[in-house]
């Protein structure tokens, strides 16, 4: 029986291998969907198809052609704007300036090794999932350096290595959506939320900061480190059995002086700049406050990006010039333009979804295909949570294919974003939703781009180690995570509290 299971799930992950495979780049992709766009919307326009719209009462929304003469000139004339207007583009390319100095200065990789190697042993598993979850704020950081270094670790106590690589690889993937920091991803999903939002109702996305879903991110680090590790201790290890595979204890490096001296000079950094920071928004009479000194709804909160590329920048300066991994201004500029020239493929893609995404604003499809799947689903009577697990369902059924969680959400924010409005639910429910189905099955497909990296990792230690192996290992975080993370979301809605400052969860015109 256990033969047979292995079978089917083997061939389950053989299935989705190859499709994922067969699927075009997702640069590609928006660009055959941009096509699809313009095709459809000459259709739908023939067809005359229609709706009432939601915020001018008597008003009539229809599909604009864009296969027309005033189509084609927008589509000319907007190209450029669609790209730089793309709304995650300069919000990316800001945050990475900051995060790339402390990633490239050293800041980055030796916090979490010091983290790692410095906790008594009977909290090293909690650790590990713990400042998994967290490498997040360093965008791909954790996959290189936490998930061997678990491994190394795990193996050093004489413990089984693959499962501490597992309690790394479960923090550093399907626990990505959550931190205690606001990263890069939160302004990347957030403006793609906002825009979305905004083709429904332009005065509530104006209200949306990148903060929506911060308070459950926040929760979510705390539970999925319990979560994790309790997979792992009781569930993970336990099936590894005792390792045998004869390799070597290595010996587990310790931070230099150097490197301890920077991180207390980059700590010191950190609380004088957020001291610094909150300055401009506790006092009354902080500059950055709203009309009538307001919080939620003033600059500071709209200003998050350059907040974010301070937060990372100051103290991985002061880490890069007490370790001499900086010496002068050209380390910087050299460390940002290196950060920069890995956006390459990213700028290609903002270009390519900008324009999908434009097109798919001008032409109304949108707003029209939400209202009409928001009144079908109304006829049906399917509505609340069992709406959102479903949404969460399909989010990690594509995820399977697609692990870009940028490209992901690029195509499915204009759809579902407007939809949940129109039937009461807010966007930042919708993206708290998205996140968590993006994150959990991360670990569990083998088109995610670092999963042939964590099995190459693995191999050292086994090398009967695959694709199978992997997956067999990860499911349980994968099932566990999931399962916990919607029933934390179900609390929430329950007790009805805030996803994040300002942000609730049903939406009011």
């Amino acid at each position: 029986m256990t033969q047979q299971r292995t079978g089917i799930v083997s061939r389950s992950l053989d299935t989705i291998e190859r499709v994922g495979n067969k699927l075009p780049h997702p640069i590609t992709l928006f660009f055959i969907f941009a096509m699809m766009v313009i095709i459809f919307s000459a259709i739908f326009s023939a067809m005359d198809i229609r709706v009432e719209d939601p915020l001018n009462e008597g008003e009539i929304l229809t599909v604009k052609n864009l296969l027309s003469a005033e189509g084609i000139q927008y589509m000319f004339t907007s190209a450029v704007d669609n790209f730089t207007g793309f709304a995650p583009l300069g919000t990316v390319l800001v945050t990475m300036l900051g995060i790339g100095i402390a990633e490239r200065s050293g800041l980055i990789s030796t916090l979490l090794r010091g983290l790692a190697t410095s906790v008594p042993k009977q909290l090293l598993t909690a650790t590990l999932v713990f400042a998994g979850i967290m490498s997040s704020m360093a965008a791909d950081a954790g996959y290189v350096v936490l998930t061997p270094l678990g491994a190394v670790l795990f193996a050093a106590l004489g413990r089984h290595p693959l499962a501490g690589l597992a309690a790394a690889f479960a923090g550093v993937s399907a626990g990505y959506s959550a931190n205690l920091l606001l990263t890069s991803l939160d302004p990347l999903l957030g403006s793609l939320t906002q825009q979305a939002a905004a083709t429904y109702d332009p005065v509530y996305a104006e209200t949306m900061n990148y903060a929506m879903n911060y308070y459950f991110m926040v929760v979510s680090v705390f539970v999925l480190t319990l979560v994790g590790t309790y997979v792992t201790d009781k569930i993970v290890e336990p099936r590894l059995g005792t390792y045998q595979g004869g390799i070597q204890q290595e010996e587990v490096e310790k931070l230099k002086p150097a490197e301890k001296k920077g991180l207390i000079g980059a700590g010191i950094a950190f609380v004088l700049t957020c001291a610094l920071l909150a300055l401009l928004i506790v006092p009354e009479w902080g500059p950055m406050r709203g009309p009538e000194g307001e919080i939620i709804n003033s600059p500071f909160f709209t200003s998050l990006v350059p907040i974010i590329l301070i937060i990372f920048l100051i103290p991985g300066l002061v880490y890069g010039i007490i370790t001499k991994s900086i010496k002068t201004d050209k380390d910087v500029a050299d460390q940002m333009s290196d950060t920069m020239a890995t956006m390459g493929a990213y700028i290609v893609l903002a270009f390519a979804a900008g324009q999908f995404v434009a097109y798919f604003n001008e032409t109304n499809m949108g707003i029209i295909l939400a209202i009409k799947g928001a009144e079908f689903i109304e006829s049906t009577g399917f509505t609340g949570i069992p709406l959102i697990l479903t949404f969460m369902v399909v989010v990690a059924f594509i995820n399977l294919f697609i692990g870009s969680a940028s490209a992901k959400w690029a195509i499915m924010a204009p759809i579902f974003v407007p939809m949940m409005m129109h039937l009461g639910y807010s966007p930042e429910l919708t993206q708290a939703a998205y996140r968590i189905a993006d994150s959990t099955t991360n670990i569990i497909t083998p088109l995610m781009p670092y999963f042939a990296i964590v099995i190459a990792f693995a191999q050292k230690y086994d090398k009967k180690v695959g694709i199978g192996t992997l997956i067999a290992t990860m499911l349980p975080y994968a099932i566990a995570f999931s399962i916990i993370w919607v029933i934390m979301l179900i609390i929430w809605l329950l007790l009805g509290i805030d996803l994040g400052p300002g942000s609730p969860l049903y939406y009011t015109r």
